[in-house]
């Protein structure tokens, strides 16, 4: 079976793999706000309750965070902004943003990470702070979500182990035993299923208990996810997409993610205890074009909340 699948009609497409549809089951997915503009409205996308994740980039004012937190949630999504340590520059701001998602748009989840900034803005470098300062914990936060590297991170390990990684996971982990807030890792994607098996094998194994919701890369075009992947630091199986890229052919052709996920599911199916709790998914071809990828692959585990209305 290839790795990566491009769009070909098979002759069971229309058949709903069970195993699949379990997997897709209270799936995430990620907006900004700018994306977030594009879709007039989400009940005709995305099921009831999905966790709709608000990415923060460097620059965006934090009234256009609040304001689609709160559109989102008026919509009846479960949304969780990301918190990045290095733009925030002290507690201050830190509690007025808590406080903002939270009186505003009812926010009690947020994931927490250190941030694409190579020089922190202000007090805070990494998650594990943001975790000590106690004002998620005081503001009763009920989900607390933290970031998850399937092919490690150079940013945190420049010499290409994972001994920085894993170090801040066992603190991560006695984190997770003593607050109330249920936690989880959200991951980077990655496009291989048998690396992520064993990694997830693996953290197990070291006494990580904490779920893994993986990340997975959206339906888009190739050239997309190779400039998205190198931005975001993917590793080993950035070269799959790169060596796919030196066939002309296959540069008309969009990615579908349905060779891992299917791989992943079929492994949760025969592993029920498998430490990976749901999909994250990274709409980089755009939200509209990924939630009708989930919709066809799901059933009625991902049916919309309202399919009536129009998305644009």
């Amino acid at each position: 079976m290839a790795l990566l699948n491009f769009r070909k009609k098979p002759v069971d497409a229309d058949i709903i793999s069970p195993n699949v549809a379990a997997f897709l089951k209270d799936y995430s997915i990620e907006v900004m706000p700018r994306t977030a503009e594009k879709i007039i409205d989400f009940q005709s996308l995305l099921p009831a309750q999905t966790r709709v994740y608000i990415a923060h980039i460097e620059g965006t004012p934090i009234d256009e965070m609040v304001a689609t937190a709160k559109r989102l949630a008026a919509d009846g999504y479960n949304v969780m902004p990301h918190f990045p340590a290095r733009i925030i520059k002290d507690e201050v701001m830190l509690g007025d943003w808590i406080a903002r998602y939270q009186g505003e748009a009812g926010v009690d989840q947020a994931l927490l990470l250190a941030g694409g900034v190579a020089k922190p803005h202000g007090d805070y470098d990494s998650s594990m702070q943001l975790l000590e300062s106690g004002l998620f914990d005081k503001a009763g936060f009920k989900r607390l979500h933290v970031a998850g590297h399937p092919e490690g991170n150079k940013d945190i390990d420049p010499d290409g182990s994972d001994a920085n990684v894993m170090d801040a996971l066992r603190w991560k982990q006695k984190f997770n035993d003593t607050t109330d807030a249920d936690m989880a890792l959200a991951t980077q994607f990655a496009f291989e299923a048998d690396p992520i098996i064993a990694w997830a094998d693996a953290l197990r194994d070291a006494g990580i208990t904490i779920p893994i919701h993986i990340g997975i890369a959206g339906p888009a075009k190739l050239q997309t996810l190779i400039k998205f992947a190198i931005a975001c630091g993917v590793g080993a199986s950035l070269k799959v997409l790169q060596k796919r890229a030196m066939d002309v052919t296959k540069l008309l052709l969009p990615y579908e993610p349905n060779d891992i996920v299917t791989k992943l599911a079929d492994h949760k199916a025969a592993n029920p205890d498998f430490n990976i709790e749901s999909v994250h998914f990274f709409p980089l071809g755009g939200i509209k074009t990924n939630a009708k990828w989930a919709i066809a692959q799901g059933g009625a585990n991902t049916a919309p909340a309202n399919p009536n209305k129009t998305p644009e």
